[in-house]
C-alpha cells in the first residue's frame, strides 16, 4: 500500500471535519478536486465511498445524502454549538485569563465548529474592554498547583500585591511561602487555591494570579485534612473566599430576595415563611466584612437577628461605614 492510500481517509476526515456541517457539504468530485489541488493526490470516486465507510465503520459520524452526486457532511462533533458558546463566554469573562491567552483559547475551541461553524460562534465573542488578568503564567500556575495536588505534595511561590502607584510589589519583600494545597476554586471572577499555610489556624485561599510564576512542587507532603472534614462545606461557606469562623447566622429577609437567598447558600437553606412578607432563614456561614457588604447590598430587605455576637459586629461595620461618609 503506497502512502497516499494510507493519508487518503484522514484527509477526508479533515476535509469533512473543517469545512463541512449539515448546512454545508462537499460531493465527491469536490473532494476529489481538493485531494488533487491541495495534496497533490489522484483517486477514484468509487474510493471516496470506500475511505467514508471505513471512517463511519471508525467512529467518525460522517453523513451522506444521496444525490445525482453523493454529497457528504460531518455530523455530531465532539461538543454543540450551545456547549461551544458556553465556553466561550466563559473564557472571554474570566478576569484571571489574560486576554492575549483568552482569544487563543476561544481559537482552538471554536476550531472544533469546522470553518463555517466557527463563523457563527466568533462573531459574537468580545474579550477587549473586559476587566482582564495581566499574569500570562496563570495556566502554568494552576496546572502546577493542580499536580501538587495530585501529588499530595507542598508548594512554594512568591505572592504579589499592588502598591499605591499601581505597581506589582512582591508580598513580604519576596518570602516564599510553603503551603499544602487541597482544592482549585473558581469563584466569582477569581481562581483560588484552598489549603493550609502553617502560620495560619485552619485553612487560607491564595488567588492563583497573584502568584509570581508556577510555584515550586516540593519534596514534603502536604499537611492531611483532618479526618472526616468536610471541604466542600468548608468552601461553601466562604464568602468570596475569605476565611474566618464559621457561625449559625439568623436572618429575617423580605420575600423578595429568596431567589438572591438560594443561590448563595442553595436550595437546602434552613428557612421557614413568617406570615408578614418575610421569612426568617438559617445560614452557616464565614462571618466577616464580606458578609457583612452582601446584606448591606439589599438596602435593608436581609437584617440580622442573630446570635448577639454577630449583631453587634454587623452593628460596628454600618456605624464605621457611615462614618465613612462625609
Amino acid at each position: 500500500m503506497d502512502i497516499d492510500a494510507k493519508l487518503r481517509p484522514w484527509l477526508l476526515a479533515r476535509i469533512l471535519f473543517e469545512r463541512t456541517d449539515a448546512e454545508h457539504f462537499l460531493t465527491t468530485a469536490q473532494l476529489m478536486r481538493i485531494l488533487e489541488d491541495e495534496y497533490g493526490m489522484t483517486t477514484h470516486r468509487t474510493t471516496i465511498g470506500a475511505d467514508i465507510e471505513m471512517l463511519k465503520e471508525l467512529g467518525f459520524d460522517i453523513q451522506m445524502t444521496k444525490s445525482t452526486q453523493n454529497r457528504y457532511f460531518f455530523g455530531k462533533r465532539y461538543f454543540d454549538d450551545a456547549e461551544m458558546r458556553l465556553m466561550i463566554d466563559s473564557l472571554a469573562s474570566c478576569k484571571f485569563i489574560p486576554a492575549t491567552q483568552s482569544k487563543k483559547l476561544i481559537a482552538k475551541i471554536t476550531a472544533l465548529a469546522g470553518k463555517h461553524g466557527s463563523e457563527k460562534l466568533v462573531r459574537n465573542v468580545s474579550v477587549e474592554r473586559r476587566i482582564k488578568g495581566t499574569n500570562k503564567k496563570v495556566l502554568g500556575i494552576i496546572e502546577a498547583v493542580n499536580d501538587a495536588i495530585n501529588q499530595k505534595k507542598q508548594i512554594s511561590f512568591q505572592y504579589f500585591e499592588y502598591n499605591e502607584k499601581k505597581q506589582r510589589k512582591l508580598r513580604h519583600d519576596g518570602y516564599r511561602y510553603c503551603f499544602s494545597p487541597y482544592r482549585l476554586v473558581w469563584n466569582g471572577d477569581f481562581y483560588y487555591v484552598i489549603g493550609r499555610y502553617e502560620k495560619y489556624e485552619g485553612l487560607t485561599s491564595f488567588r492563583v494570579d497573584r502568584m509570581v510564576a508556577p510555584p515550586e512542587i516540593l519534596q514534603d507532603d502536604a499537611i492531611p485534612l483532618e479526618k472526616g472534614f468536610d471541604l466542600e462545606r468548608h468552601i461553601n461557606t466562604m464568602p468570596h473566599m475569605f476565611n474566618s469562623e464559621r457561625k449559625r447566622v439568623r436572618l429575617i429577609c423580605d420575600n423578595s430576595v429568596m431567589d438572591a437567598i438560594v443561590d448563595r447558600f442553595g436550595e437546602k437553606v434552613d428557612t421557614f415563611l413568617r406570615g408578614d412578607g418575610t421569612f426568617e432563614a438559617t445560614v452557616e456561614v464565614a462571618v466577616n466584612n464580606v458578609l457583612f457588604c452582601w446584606i448591606v447590598g439589599f438596602g435593608g430587605k436581609v437584617k440580622v437577628t442573630g446570635p448577639d455576637e454577630v449583631v453587634e459586629e454587623y452593628r460596628e461595620f454600618v456605624r464605621q461605614a457611615w462614618e465613612a461618609v462625609e
